[in-house]
């Protein structure tokens, strides 16, 4: 994947992330009904999202981050 696309998609599910993290922060209203999306699953999948974005910044940068290696710059 190339720079803009990881950065673009980091920039969206952080976004995502966030705003799943304050809709499921909202306090239940009962006039309304219950909730029907799990907006803290979603805040955790997005979550994940970003972590697996930063980690691949990371591996763009040149660095290895996987296994089978000794860490530090790529060879």
């Amino acid at each position: 994947m190339e720079l803009w696309i990881t950065l673009a998609a980091l920039f969206a599910a952080a976004l995502l992330a966030g705003l799943f993290g304050w809709l499921g922060a909202r306090k239940p209203d009962p006039a309304r009904g219950p909730r029907l999306a799990p907006y803290r699953f979603l805040m955790l999948l997005f979550a994940a999202v970003v972590l697996m974005m930063v980690v691949h910044l990371v591996n763009l940068a040149g660095f290895h981050t996987g296994r089978g290696g000794s860490g530090g710059l790529g060879q």
